[in-house]
């Protein structure tokens, strides 16, 4: 993807220039622990990490298995990585604060919510790694859900590298319905950035759906998916 043209600078009252955040101590403590338990519970292996870049604000695309998902992209990077949540999580004060100091903030799933595309514009500019999950949901069956089309209008927006990921085996590691997670292995794949410089709204749509799918694929070593044990 070309970069070439510096973005407007919606987050330049943040005071920084495209530089990554520094990592605060909630998020170095719970880094620690967390790669400890995916590697004991899940034994988490990921694959191009290195297409993620190391400075600049940069747009991190996954599909959506489980709840754990942001938490299996984060813990390996070597950078803090922002996160979208939808609001009613931080309806409780105490975990709202807790995701809050996660590098977590709100949007009101099912509408066109201004406020959050501001802020994940402001993030980006300012230099963060955000994460978002285009399909707007978990899945109900391990397999890629449908493309939500407000994806494109953030992502012509930013103008950041677009990076593309998948997650295998968080489904069955922790399907809907089921409480608690329970172990079983997941891996993760990071790809190169995707070209989208001057394609329209659903052809970037289109793009990430087409990715998605083939890097799942190819992760899964081109065997059908496994059901929940």
């Amino acid at each position: 993807m070309t970069t070439s043209a510096a973005p407007a600078n919606p987050g330049a009252s943040t005071g920084r220039t495209g530089q990554p955040p520094r990592p605060n101590l909630l998020w170095s403590c719970g880094r620690a622990f967390c790669r400890i338990a995916t590697t004991l519970l899940f034994d988490l292996q990921l694959r191009g990490i290195h297409n993620v870049p190391v400075t600049g604000g940069a747009l991190l695309i996954s599909n959506h298995q489980s709840y754990i998902d942001p938490i299996l992209l984060a813990v390996q990077l070597p950078r803090m990585v922002s996160f979208m949540a939808r609001s009613n999580l931080f309806d409780n004060q105490y975990f709202g604060w807790l995701i809050r100091g996660l590098n977590a903030f709100p949007v009101r799933r099912g509408e066109s919510d201004i406020s959050a595309l501001k802020e994940a514009l402001r993030r980006l500019a300012a230099g963060d790694v955000l994460t978002m999950f285009p399909e707007g949901t978990r899945t109900h069956d391990g397999e890629i859900g449908r493309i939500q089309p407000g994806m494109a209008m953030l992502v012509r927006r930013a103008r950041v590298p677009v990076v593309p990921a998948v997650i295998n085996g968080s489904f069955q590691a922790w399907p809907r319905g089921q409480k608690l997670p329970h172990p079983h292995p997941i891996r993760v794949m990071y790809g190169p950035p995707m070209h989208v410089a001057g394609l329209k709204g659903h052809e970037i749509v289109d793009l990430i759906d087409r990715t998605l799918r083939s890097m799942l694929v190819e992760l899964r070593g081109g065997n059908p998916p496994l059901k929940p044990s």
